[in-house]
């Protein structure tokens, strides 16, 4: 806890000497508020006349800001050798800590990135619309690419990357002692059985990400020196394997890229459009003259000039890009406010010199205008959005005799095939939106619930239980919906009255006729089918249906898989699989014999009666017995 009494606003002298402790130097502040949260965290070359200027009534803060500084109990700073260094620290904590006044550098869940995990022996590849913490192993860290705009076509070059690369094709192994069927035409190099080895495996996964870094035009000339290379060698079956690669990302180019004319420079190109309460950030990637790529972001509007949500976002944007990344030249549509830290940053992460430009005239204006363009077309769309979900939260409020449009609205759902691994889920919308930090997944442990018996009505009561028993502030919801009739709907609210919640806004939806059932009326309220309050309530509901189908069925293929032999003591998967190797099937390992067992290489007599017992307990009774 803070160690003021009041905020520090109102007790000038101690606000003055938390300043006068903060040095002339590079790094970090942290603002707090009375319960020890951080409200802000901000990065300066100079960190007392920044933090100082939060405080005079003559600095020219944002309303947002104002409110801020009023909570500030409590000031800390960390001192860094370098206003580059102090860039990295902010980046993280922000990261880290997600401080509601930092609006700019929080991640977008609207578009979708691509990770590689570069972190793994083996990495993998798949599309996100969350952008988690980022693990690293031996110096590589995973890596997020994005976030793009076009989500169809990063899939669609997604497929074809899989098709021109030999690259792992799933998760999880299909066979556990052999290869599949993607080995076998060329397509995966053999991940699950180890034929290739991680250092080989890494160095086709950089070509992969020199595509998703705009540096196809690069790849392509390496490919065809490879090729001529392989073919002056008269190893003429890697020469084709090349030349396939290089005719897959041609066709790549032909679909994606656009010529622009009288250009064959590399460039990014970065402008916004921006209303009242949000601006929508558009960056084009420009590179050899073709636009390879259109990345996406949104900022929460308070105020902020506009110049300086671009220079945040350029900051966010290429603090976690490499440095081949970096084009040589970047056009901005306004004049940065800290342009020379930023040029000089980003110079010396490429090492090379980076130039920010403002052009007004000629074709780099007119890059500039269309990326305003494109940046106007997201915004008017994101706003339609806005304004229907406002409506359907509106129309909630009044339909439900809410005191105010429900901001935190969450969904539960249960799934199960006749009480077979039965789950349940929660999702949460926030102001209309998925939240997907959110959502939480739970597997049902009541016994009485179970093959050849389901009961909906317990697995609610349960889940409601295991949510609301130990709520957290800032997470009780202004709207509850149950997925289900008045049974449903009715084992909640019993849960929520032990509990004491029994005044929280629930409701169940039922899929028959979209009934909304309320624990105070005998009749359910059935809406129009175009109402928007209707429309939003199925998506939250399909949303939970989704979620929990989705984790049941992962729980149906984990138990399928399972193998009588997992339960086997001393037995691990290494020797599973030497035993599976030499007899095939588990029903022939369960009625084999101690000196057949003991016969397999890593399989001594001593394991080899331990499993016979298990599987033939009446033998190993009766010995006993014998003894």
């Amino acid at each position: 806890m803070s160690a003021t009494a009041v905020p520090l606003l109102q007790n000038r002298e101690v606000l003055e000497a938390r300043l006068q402790e903060i040095p002339f130097e590079p790094g970090v502040y942290l603002m707090r508020d009375k319960t020890d949260n951080i409200l802000y965290v901000g990065k300066s070359k100079k960190l007392r006349s920044r933090v100082r200027s939060y405080f005079r009534f003559s600095s020219d803060l944002t309303p947002r800001k104002q409110r801020m500084v009023m909570q500030v109990w409590e000031i800390e700073f960390i001192v860094t050798d370098t206003e580059a260094e102090a860039l990295a620290l902010e980046d993280n904590l922000i990261k880290r800590h997600q401080p509601p006044y930092n609006v700019l550098l929080k991640d977008d869940k609207k578009y979708p990135y691509l990770c590689i995990t570069w972190s793994q022996d083996y990495p993998q590849l798949f599309i996100t619309r969350n952008r988690r913490m980022q693990k690293e192993k031996s110096g590589k860290r995973d890596r997020y690419y994005g976030p793009y705009t076009d989500v169809s076509s990063l899939r669609y070059t997604l497929r074809l990357v899989k098709r021109i690369f030999p690259l792992r094709q799933r998760s999880k192994p299909l066979y556990k002692d052999r290869t599949c069927l993607n080995y076998d035409i060329g397509r995966c190099p053999g991940v699950c059985q180890g034929s290739i080895d991680p250092q080989n495996y890494h160095k086709t996964l950089e070509g992969v990400a020199m595509v998703f870094q705009g540096q196809a035009d690069e790849l392509l000339a390496q490919l065809e020196t490879r090729m001529y290379g392989a073919a002056a060698e008269e190893n003429f079956e890697a020469a084709a394997r090349f030349r396939d690669q290089i005719q897959g990302l041609q066709q790549l180019g032909e679909r994606q890229k656009v010529s622009l004319p009288n250009s064959t420079a590399s460039r990014d190109a970065i402008a916004l459009a921006a209303n009242p309460h949000r601006a929508c950030i558009q960056l084009f990637q420009v590179r050899a003259g073709k636009l390879v790529g259109r990345l996406g972001f949104i900022a929460e509007n308070q105020g902020y000039d506009p110049a300086t949500i671009l220079q945040r976002v350029l900051e966010e944007h290429y603090q976690n890009c490499d440095p081949v990344e970096i084009p040589p030249e970047i056009s901005t549509q306004y004049p940065l406010p800290d342009a020379d830290f930023l040029e000089a940053w980003l110079s010396q992460k490429k090492g090379r010199k980076i130039s920010l430009l403002a052009p007004q005239r000629q074709m780099k204006a007119e890059l500039l205008e269309m990326v305003e363009r494109n940046a106007q077309y997201e915004l008017d769309r994101t706003q339609r959005l806005a304004d229907r979900d406002a409506v359907a939260l509106q129309r909630l409020a009044d339909v439900l005799d809410l005191p105010a449009p429900p901001h935190r609205m969450e969904a539960y759902d249960i799934s199960h095939i006749q009480g077979s691994d039965a789950v349940g889920s929660r999702v949460v919308f926030i102001d209309g939106l998925p939240a997907n930090q959110h959502y939480r997944r739970y597997k049902i442990r009541n016994p009485d619930v179970h093959i050849g018996r389901s009961d909906d009505f317990a697995s609610h009561a349960e889940v409601a239980r295991r949510r609301f028993g130990k709520l957290a502030d800032g997470e009780i919801p202004d709207l509850v919906l149950i997925d289900g009739g008045k049974g449903q709907l009715s084992a909640v609210m019993a849960v929520l009255e032990e509990l004491g919640l029994e005044d929280l806004p629930v409701l169940g939806l039922a899929k028959r006729e979209e009934a909304i059932f309320l624990p105070e009326r005998s009749q359910p309220i059935v809406l129009d089918n175009d109402d928007p309050g209707r429309l939003l309530l199925q998506r939250l509901r399909d949303e939970a249906h989704r979620f929990a189908i989705t984790f049941h069925r992962q729980q149906r293929k984990v138990r399928q898989q399972y193998s009588s032999l997992d339960d086997v003591p001393g037995l691990g998967a290494h020797r599973q699989k030497l035993l599976l190797a030499e007899f095939q099937t588990v029903s022939r390992i369960q009625i084999a014999k101690p000196e057949e067992l003991a016969r397999v290489a890593g399989i001594g007599p001593k394991l080899a009666q331990q499993i016979y017992d298990y599987f033939h307990p009446e033998a190993a009774a009766s010995e006993i017995e014998t003894t």
